[in-house]
């Protein structure tokens, strides 16, 4: 019989996880580049008038420097396939503690 694998079931106790898939400095400054990124081009895209045809870079924007930082630095799987919106929450949370100093 296979192990059955435990859910976390608050965010309270999923962003100590987050942060301990995130330990490999060079995955985290991958995740704050996307993320920074994701937000110059939102703005553009806004400004630009291109958001209808453009949107769908966001993702590519966003999970794609995280991806690789998980990948081929990290070496795990990112926690969005399991926990999509406490992922995406976590990584915007993450990247202003990034930004504020709370997090190196």
């Amino acid at each position: 019989m296979a192990e059955q694998e435990t859910r976390i079931k608050t965010y309270k106790e999923f962003y100590p996880f987050y942060l301990s898939e995130h330990e490999n400095k060079i995955c985290r400054r991958l995740h704050f580049t996307g993320t920074a990124l994701l937000f110059v081009d939102v703005i553009y895209l806004i400004i630009a008038g291109l958001w209808a045809e453009f949107w769908w870079t966001l993702p590519l924007i966003g999970y794609g420097f995280a991806w690789v930082g998980h990948y081929f630095f990290e070496k795990n799987k990112p926690a969005t396939f399991k926990y999509p919106l406490w992922s995406l929450i976590s990584d915007f949370k993450m990247f202003f503690q990034m930004l504020t100093g709370k997090i190196k």
